[in-house]
């Protein structure tokens, strides 16, 4: 049928009922995923439009999919870590929801303790397996919402569950029809969709949910899960691999609203955040993230980078405090006890540290030049300088102006002593960078006064 699309005012195709294809034999799409050698990536030179959402926002699954790459979190840690995922998204809910486990008993508990935040935002969601003594658990716990893993792949339904097309079908629309009896709203995890059959099983499985949606009233979601890592964010590769296709489809063929269409990707090939991207500009409204990254294998979103690239496409702050990135860092690093890489973005301790001679000179001239944006500000991380034989006088007039305040000239006398003291340690055949306790040491021999707050 024809449908008018409100956006541009045309007149466009709606969508068209497709018959499961039901097989023998699972379909491995072994032309693509050869398994003894690397995936394979097809183009079909077919471009489908961007349709970025009015209200697009994130969700959060650190204490669900996060949880399963890492010690468990006590319920302290929970809530803690809620608390700031709270201030972080802001009035506004950027942060819209986070989904929990709710099979141990402390993960009742943390839950518990969230829900008597009293918070609006973010949502307080569970996740189950599809088994329907496992709502009652939902019930229990007074939520809403859940995630129900209904796995689309052949690699799942033969491989794993050892089930038909037709029976996997079966039992997962039985499943949401029981969540919706139970009044609980069923988030429909389609896992492995980028190995999946999408003509021949999943278009015809979302809009029998879309069906179920329509029949019952409520708002059956739909989250597409990259299991895997193997979405890519381009328009013209094929399907099942193409975020946007995947996206496109949902929404067109399969008549799901934007705001009921939700992406969950992983980081396997390097590709997390652009397939995030490409899932909100071609008409996902919500992406799946957690903090820091941590996930099952090599990880997830990370919502801190979510947060940025969520501000560069609305084009305002809208309500979120990016100081909360810092504070959340220092949680893991001081009182959860993990490490976190000195290079990873935006938290990492170097991520925004120069050990370049040249770059120092242009951070002492302008800060501009080589930071990516007011980090003082934004995240209450100055810009600083690591001092190595490729630091130069620049790197180390910087460091002593961004330690005490000060606006020394790198042709000063006591920053070529420094200099020359560094320099012969590499030619000794050091190998380390100089510590700040170190070039401390070196102040306080060359530069005195600076300690005893005089002028220089």
């Amino acid at each position: 049928m024809l449908k008018r699309d409100e956006r541009d005012n045309l007149l466009k195709l709606g969508r068209r009922k497709r018959q499961l294809i039901e097989l023998q034999e699972p379909d491995l799409l072994r032309d693509l995923f050869p398994y003894d050698e690397p995936p394979r990536l097809a183009f079909d030179g077919i471009s489908v439009p961007m349709y970025l959402p009015d209200d697009f926002f994130i969700t959060d699954t650190t204490f669900r999919d996060g949880q399963q790459a890492r010690p468990p979190y006590t319920v302290e840690q929970v809530v803690e870590l809620y608390k700031m995922l709270h201030r972080l998204g802001g009035p506004n809910g950027v942060i819209r929801q986070c989904e929990f486990f709710l099979y141990r008993k402390q993960e009742r508990e943390a839950v518990e303790r969230c829900l008597e935040l009293g918070y609006k935002y973010p949502e307080i969601t569970g996740w189950i397996r599809a088994r329907k003594e496992d709502f009652q658990l939902v019930k229990e716990m007074g939520l809403k919402e859940t995630g129900i893993l209904m796995s689309v792949s052949d690699y799942h339904i033969y491989l794993k569950l050892k089930k038909t097309r037709r029976e996997a079908m079966e039992d997962y629309l039985d499943m949401a029809r029981t969540a919706i009896e139970a009044g609980v709203k069923p988030r429909c995890h389609l896992e492995d969709i980028t190995r999946a059959d999408f003509h021949g099983f999943v278009i015809p499985f979302v809009q029998a949910l879309m069906d179920l949606a329509d029949e019952s009233g409520v708002p059956i979601k739909i989250r597409a899960c990259d299991t895997l890592g193997y979405g890519v964010p381009w328009s013209e590769a094929a399907l099942p691999r193409s975020v946007p296709k995947i996206i496109h489809a949902l929404r067109v063929e399969c008549g799901v609203p934007p705001e009921q269409l939700e992406w969950h990707g992983h980081n396997d090939f390097h590709l997390v955040i652009a397939n995030s991207l490409a899932a909100w500009l071609y008409g996902c409204a919500a992406v799946n993230g957690t903090l820091l990254g941590y996930g099952e294998r090599t990880g997830n979103a990370p919502i801190e980078g979510l947060i940025f690239h969520f501000i560069a496409l609305k084009g305002e702050m809208f309500g979120i405090d990016t100081t909360v990135i810092s504070e959340i860092a220092d949680y893991y690093r001081n009182v959860i006890g993990d490490e976190i890489p000195d290079n990873y973005p935006f938290v990492g301790e170097s991520f925004n540290v120069t050990r370049a001679g040249i770059h120092a000179d242009g951070l002492l001239k302008d800060e501009e030049i080589y930071n990516i944006f007011d980090t003082t500000k934004l995240l209450n991380r100055p810009p600083r300088v690591g001092i190595t034989d490729k630091s130069g006088l620049a790197g180390i007039a910087h460091w002593i102006n961004a330690k005490f305040s000060k606006k020394i000239d790198k042709r000063h006398p006591g920053v070529i002593k420094i200099y020359e003291w560094v320099m012969k340690q590499y030619e000794e055949g050091r190998t380390t960078s100089i510590s700040d306790k170190e070039m401390m040491e070196l102040v306080k021999r060359y530069l005195p006064e600076l300690l005893e707050g005089g002028d220089v």
